[in-house]
């Protein structure tokens, strides 16, 4: 291409033919043939190359000093995106804060990141959720905190669905059914009663499906509270979706691959890890809102707390175990208490001619009693008592 403009000027200022002449030879305007003559005159060969077309100045480029706390703020938190990176840099009101995209074209210049096709979500996509604070939790467990004795311990974590608020994130050391009602109770105490609760079909959240089926302490603390335990399909973890979200984002930015020394420095980690994430941490699902900001919003509505197990260790009381067929077994007397009770724990008061019949706080059934011997299992405190 040099070359040929080359023997381009060489026409005019060699064999002194006409700007216009040359021009229509090479199909180029008079104009260009112009610019040509002069580049040559200006700068020699060399000018007739090709240019940039890149402008001088641009009124829209990145100032370098924002441009470097973009690439700092990628450095200190690789899991950071265009979005975030732009959300901070303006909440930390930046003169001149650039957008999403520019923060984006400023990551793909640096190299820390590789363009990517935009994928546009269909307009019929609709985000599913509750609509309002205390309707439903998501209840899970997750695993691979690490410990210095080489063991790693679990969790037991919990989201509202409406606003995202983590209302449990409790470590235990193994996965036991105290230490998961522990949990969960710890949470109705603190935030009070939800309307309903999802969890998967482990045996620790319920019994429903063992043969046969059995009331665990989770399916119970729900039941004598009215709170709705409902389950998962099976083989479904989309129906978890939001608790499974705060998951990932639990060992992304929390880092579960770092070895805490025992488990309550790794507990007090946590704690501090999701005061953050309920107070401070925009959340993209709310519109880069806090999800304190969400769950907090109804609380001028009262929250009922959890009701505390009345005492049942007079020498009148004893606790049976509901059959599938809905029989209860006391003192030689079969009485049906109902087959949805199946399984629970059943605490019956004894007096010389009655029987009563309570799960949870509710009395069942009030019966007249035919039998006059003694009955065994007293003093069970609504639960058998241990064999040795």
């Amino acid at each position: 291409m040099t070359e040929q403009r080359y023997k381009a000027v060489l026409a005019v200022i060699g064999d002194g033919r006409t700007v216009s002449e040359v021009a229509t030879d090479w199909g180029v305007s008079r104009r260009t043939m112009h610019r040509w003559l002069l580049r040559y005159e200006g700068d020699g060969l060399e000018g007739l190359n090709n240019r940039s077309h890149r402008p001088a100045q641009s009124p829209h480029q990145m100032p370098a000093a924002v441009e470097a706390m973009v690439l700092e703020m990628r450095r200190s938190r690789p899991y950071w995106g265009a979005r975030r990176i732009a959300f901070e840099l303006a909440r930390k009101r930046v003169e001149a804060a650039p957008s999403e995209s520019a923060v984006y074209r400023c990551l793909v210049r640096a190299a820390v990141i590789d363009p990517i096709s935009r994928q546009r979500r269909r307009e019929t996509w609709k985000r599913w959720e509750r609509g309002a604070p205390m309707e439903l939790w998501q209840f899970d467990l997750v695993h691979g905190f690490l410990l210095a004795d080489g063991t790693s311990a679990k969790a037991l974590t919990g989201v509202d669905d409406h606003s995202r608020y983590c209302v449990s994130a409790r470590l235990m050391a193994r996965e036991r059914t105290q230490s998961v009602c522990d949990g969960f109770s710890s949470a109705l105490n603190t935030y009070g009663l939800p309307a309903q609760v999802l969890t998967d079909n482990g045996k620790v959240f319920t019994g429903r499906f063992a043969q046969p089926p059995v009331e665990v302490l989770f399916d119970r603390i729900c039941r004598e509270n009215g709170v709705d335990h409902i389950l998962t399909q099976p083989r479904s973890p989309t129906t978890t979706g939001k608790i499974e979200r705060f998951h990932k984002t639990l060992r992304v930015e929390f880092d579960t691959r770092q070895v805490f020394k025992t488990l309550k420095t790794a507990q007090e980690a946590l704690n501090e890890w999701v005061s953050y994430y309920n107070t401070q941490r925009p959340h993209q699902g709310l519109f880069d809102a806090t999800p304190e900001s969400r769950f907090h919003a109804g609380d001028d509505q009262p929250r009922h707390r959890l009701t505390p197990r009345p005492e049942r260790n007079g020498e009148q009381w004893v606790s049976r175990r509901v059959a599938s067929n809905g029989l209860v077994s006391v003192g030689y007397q079969q009485v049906s208490v109902g087959k949805h009770f199946g399984g629970s724990a059943c605490d019956v008061l004894v007096t010389d001619g009655l029987l009563q019949f309570w799960v949870g706080n509710e009395l069942l059934k009030t019966v007249a009693r035919t039998s006059k011997g003694p009955v065994r299992k007293l003093h069970a405190d609504s639960t058998a008592p241990r064999r040795r």
